[in-house]
């Protein structure tokens, strides 16, 4: 097994393979869409180096060859699926065009509910990723802005499209797992809820209600959202 020098390496400046002996038998793409298949059958605990190595048909220790360390098999993985992105001929209108970031990261999160968990800036600038925020700068050519506000924009965009989908995740999760429906879990609540805003203890609350008790249109939510986000930015 090759040994991980004890210092901070970035693996996309490694070969794909180290060391001496026959040709790859894998390449990045073919370990990390391994890794997607499982996460995405099982959740990100599915996902080891010995059950990757069992679904590429290999052994654990030949895998170590490729990728040193679980943590950058997480990368390639992250990786993996920011190439998912379409990069499309712009529009010219900047809102238009990160809206429709937004609406293709959210969907790419919702195909694999595992991706929330490994958010984080660390993965930031692998080679599909680069690529896409290279997209992005350039979908807001037309925003006169610096560069810094700009991926401030695009940061505070793909944090909030990230916390409402992990909410929509979680959620599905937890309806899941009842022991009842749940039409007959909100109907209970609403009960009580009612009875809480009839006690007159929360006049705020129950004006609230009043000015709208409507289900809550998702979608709308998170047109809503992504709008004021862009709507702060706006000259």
């Amino acid at each position: 097994m090759t040994v991980r020098p004890a210092v901070p390496e970035v693996i996309w400046a490694r070969p794909e393979r180290t060391g001496r002996g026959p040709r790859p038998a894998f390449s990045r793409a073919d370990i990390a869409a391994a890794a997607v298949r499982l996460a995405d059958e099982g959740g990100l605990d599915a996902v080891s180096m010995r059950h990757v190595a069992a679904e590429l048909g290999c052994g654990t220790m030949s895998l170590y060859n490729y990728v040193p360390r679980k943590e950058d098999l997480y990368e390639l993985m992250v990786d993996a699926v920011g190439g998912e992105h379409e990069l499309w001929e712009l529009s010219g209108d900047w809102r238009a065009d990160l809206r429709r970031v937004a609406y293709q990261t959210r969907d790419a999160l919702r195909r694999h509910p595992w991706m929330p968990r490994l958010m984080s800036p660390v993965y930031g600038f692998s080679p599909n990723a680069m690529r896409y925020l290279e997209h992005c700068l350039a979908c807001m050519d037309p925003l006169e802005a610096s560069y810094g506000t700009k991926m401030q924009l695009l940061g505070m965009l793909n944090g909030c499209v990230t916390t409402y989908v992990a909410n929509e995740l979680a959620t599905a999760e937890r309806v899941r797992s009842l022991p009842w429906s749940e039409e007959q879990e909100n109907a209970v609540r609403i009960a009580y809820l009612g009875g809480q805003i009839a006690s007159g203890a929360y006049p705020r609350l129950a004006a609230a209600f009043m000015e709208d008790s409507g289900p809550i249109d998702l979608e709308a939510v998170f047109e809503w959202m992504v709008g004021r986000v862009l709507d702060s930015f706006s000259p």
